[in-house]
């Protein structure tokens, strides 16, 4: 099928773009980002997905603001131009490519809308690629490019407007594409993923005063061993239109990086975390996190049982739902995944940013034995 797209010198395969190269029905392509204040009294997030194999796009937005959490879902048969990135009254536009997007939730049932722009500040970096195998066949093959910059515009809950000023608010987004693990499961037999089932993952992309931010992202083994980990220092620019345009030969690739969380007692959830990057030159950025504020991951269906990705619920249906955060179970499957705004210190510096922790199964580090036991 021919659409807009393919009016651009753009193809990467014989077929037309409509049509991912991957036949694997768990192909998907997907925007996530979010935005805090430099004080940590909001989180917004959100998400939308396109899995044209399965012929769903589904969408999220959801704040956090004065300890409780506010989320639209939407979900729609997939268009097949890809141009289109719209589910209900969620729409998402890339005004300039890598530099300007927009996010408009209209009015809705819901009674949460937003008008928001995100200028970028830093160059899209290209984090490794993440492959993953459960025996022959490969689960796992993605890319991802992550960005930060600033926000500006406006949300609504309830009636009730929070000013977004690109003076005070922060944020990241990223860009990933690839094959991974969505919707309902797939019949067959056991993999060796379902004999002991586990993941550890933590990212953090941090904003330093100076003119610079730090990017971490690691998995880790059940042993504390890691699969995958990177870490990079990244200049920021004072505006979008400073940034280089095809590469940034200021990126510096570290030449090693650790981290260290420190758990809340009897939970899954960060207390605060500590990490060194060392650069090739041998200097050593060696920093703490303190959180703030704190944003479910289910928000944006991650383990969410009715909103979860990929899932189909019809040719266009949308929902909303409010949680008190003080009062959901820490160690319920669906509420391990999360992301914390943190106060950030690296010597005389100070910083703000997120940390992403993900943490099913057993870790000998953080003393996790079983699939859902807190931290000793």
């Amino acid at each position: 099928m021919i659409t807009s797209m393919d009016d651009y010198l753009i193809h990467q395969t014989p077929e037309p773009i409509a049509q991912p190269s991957p036949t694997d029905r768990n192909f998907y392509d997907r925007f996530w980002m979010n935005g805090y204040d430099a004080d940590g009294g909001f989180l917004f997030e959100c998400g939308l997905g396109v899995y044209p194999n399965r012929k769903i796009m589904d969408a999220h937005w959801s704040v956090s603001i004065d300890g409780v959490q506010h989320c639209f879902h939407g979900s729609r048969r997939a268009p097949n131009d890809r141009t289109e990135s719209r589910v209900g009254p969620l729409d998402i536009e890339i005004v300039e490519p890598m530099r300007t997007m927009r996010i408009r939730l209209a009015p809705n049932e819901t009674g949460i809308e937003c008008d928001l722009t995100f200028s970028a500040r830093t160059f899209p970096h290209l984090e490794p690629k993440n492959v993953m195998y459960d025996e022959l066949r490969c689960i796992m093959n993605t890319s991802r490019f992550t960005q930060l910059g600033r926000w500006e515009g406006f949300f609504s809950v309830g009636g009730e407007r929070t000013e977004v000023s690109a003076e005070a608010t922060y944020g990241t987004r990223d860009h990933s594409w690839g094959v991974r693990p969505v919707g309902e499961p797939e019949a067959g037999a056991p993999g060796l993923t379902t004999t002991e089932p586990g993941v550890y993952w933590v990212w953090s992309p941090i904003f330093w005063d100076g003119g610079f931010c730090t990017q971490f992202g690691s998995f880790e083994d059940r042993d504390g061993r890691p699969t995958q980990v990177s870490g990079h220092r990244v200049p920021v620019y004072e505006s979008a239109d400073q940034i280089p345009v095809e590469n940034d030969p200021g990126i510096i690739d570290m030449a090693s990086a650790r981290h260290e969380i420190h758990w809340h007692k009897g939970t899954r959830l960060a207390e605060r975390a500590d990490f060194q990057l060392t650069q090739p030159d041998g200097e050593v950025l060696a920093f703490s996190l303190e959180p703030l504020i704190r944003f479910q991951v289910l928000a944006l269906g991650y383990q969410h049982p009715e909103w979860g990705h990929a899932v189909w619920k019809g040719e266009e249906v949308i929902g909303g739902e409010s949680w008190k955060l003080d009062e959901i179970d820490l160690l319920d499957y669906k509420h391990i995944h999360n992301h914390q705004v943190c106060r950030a210190t690296l010597g005389d510096r100070t910083g703000i940013g997120t940390l992403e922790t993900l943490a099913f199964g057993r870790h000998d580090p953080s003393g996790f034995k079983t699939m859902l036991d807190g931290a000793p």
